[in-house]
């Protein structure tokens, strides 16, 4: 069994739910490059479990998600050069030069993450309180439902300050005012939910 440092992973009701916390409370959960390692082989592990029915993604504290991480100290040590570096910034697009470096490594770790949990063979269900900002909001738009506890906020301030949506996992369309149905969400190809 993984041991994880960002988030949890508990099995409930004789193994059928899988439940995946984000567990950095202090920073408002917010997604560093460990988080998002850690969730990928978390969503993995539960769809490659075959009692797994459900896969329940939530956040531990008073925040779901604030977004990206932009600035704490285990940001600093998991990017800066030496032995604590992260090993994803030594590999999937991270010895490009210029911006073909960032495209490179925001497609794997942000929006290939996105699609392969959007599209995984499970029931996703998203469980979120407080405000959901920015990259948080990914976390939610990949799961098959959200729900929000009362008082739950969702924004995207890149979209709001900056002019335009944050496109690592463009959903906006489809997402934003009241989430629709089944039928006008993007042409995803999902496996079956159950089997």
């Amino acid at each position: 069994m993984p041991d994880y440092r960002f988030i949890t992973y508990e099995l409930l009701d004789e193994g059928t739910i899988a439940r995946i916390t984000l567990n950095r409370p202090r920073y408002r959960n917010a997604q560093s490059r460990s988080l998002l390692v850690e969730l990928d082989e978390a969503m993995l592990r539960a769809e490659a479990d075959d009692t797994v029915r459900v896969v329940i993604l939530a956040g531990n504290g008073m925040t779901f998600s604030s977004g990206h991480d932009m600035g704490t100290p285990e940001r600093a040590v998991e990017r800066a050069e030496g032995p604590e570096q992260h090993p994803t910034f030594q590999l999937n697009g991270a010895t490009k030069v210029s911006a073909e470096k960032r495209m490179v490594q925001e497609w794997h770790y942000y929006y290939q993450n996105s699609l392969r949990w959007r599209n995984l063979r499970k029931i996703t269900v998203c469980s979120v309180q407080g405000p959901v900002h920015a990259a948080g909001l990914t976390f939610a738009w990949s799961c098959d439902l959200i729900v929000g506890a009362e008082g739950t906020t969702f924004s995207d301030p890149v979209g709001t300050r900056l002019g335009m949506c944050g496109v690592e996992y463009f959903a906006h369309p489809w997402e934003f005012g009241l989430r629709p149905g089944p039928s006008p969400r993007p042409a995803i190809t999902r496996g079956a939910a159950l089997s």
